[in-house]
């Protein structure tokens, strides 16, 4: 097999953005979502991320990862002090967008300001959903779990409100990801269009 084998030695020799771009990228395409915040203080928080894994459906539960808070991570502050956030799928008409919520902003300014997305309060919920997005959840914090390996930050969240473009699920509950024409993303900066192959049966012993 023609290829690179890297092992621990080598892979710790790497310059920090590389060994991050590629470390970023072995666990394949991940989905890329918006998550939003607010804070009675600052007010409202945007910030793309791609760590965000499904953990069961009784009770309906999802996973995020937040980095070390090393430095202040507005999302992490406003989910603790509201216990509340919303998750947004990224769709291929505004990545470029939600892309940007990756940078710095003050606390003062609000990235949905900056980048263009527009805030949409529904359900009487604390936290802002992002109108453009075709899915929209809004989550209660039920658990957060301090990973000590590397300082990162794993919030458990229960979902309580969903919302679901039209003609996006089926009577057997399927979500058409590519109708909706949400995006994955790959690394830190690397979006892809979906593309459904085939929708399998349920799998048996054979």
């Amino acid at each position: 097999m023609v290829g690179q084998w890297y092992d621990s030695e080598a892979i710790a020799s790497w310059g920090q953005r590389f060994r991050a771009s590629l470390i970023n990228s072995i666990s394949g395409y991940k989905p890329a979502n918006l998550i939003g915040t607010d804070d009675a203080t600052s007010g409202e928080n945007l910030a793309i991320m791609s760590s965000v894994v499904h953990l069961g459906a009784a009770p309906p539960l999802l996973g995020l990862v937040i980095r070390p808070d090393s430095v202040d991570r507005h999302t992490l502050r406003n989910i603790r002090s509201s216990g509340c956030y919303t998750i947004n799928h990224v769709a291929s008409g505004y990545f470029k967008a939600a892309h940007q919520t990756a940078a710095r902003y003050p606390d003062e300014v609000s990235e949905f300001d900056a980048v263009g997305l527009t805030p949409q309060r529904l359900w009487g919920f604390a936290a802002p959903f992002v109108a453009e997005a075709p899915i929209k959840i809004g989550l209660e914090l039920r658990q957060e779990i301090p990973i000590e390996l590397n300082g990162t930050h794993f919030i458990i969240g229960e979902v309580v409100h969903l919302f679901v473009g039209d003609s996006l699920v089926s009577d057997q509950g399927d979500l058409d990801l590519e109708k909706a024409g949400v995006v994955a993303l790959s690394g830190l900066d690397r979006y892809y269009r979906t593309e459904l192959i085939d929708k399998l049966p349920y799998a048996k012993p054979t």
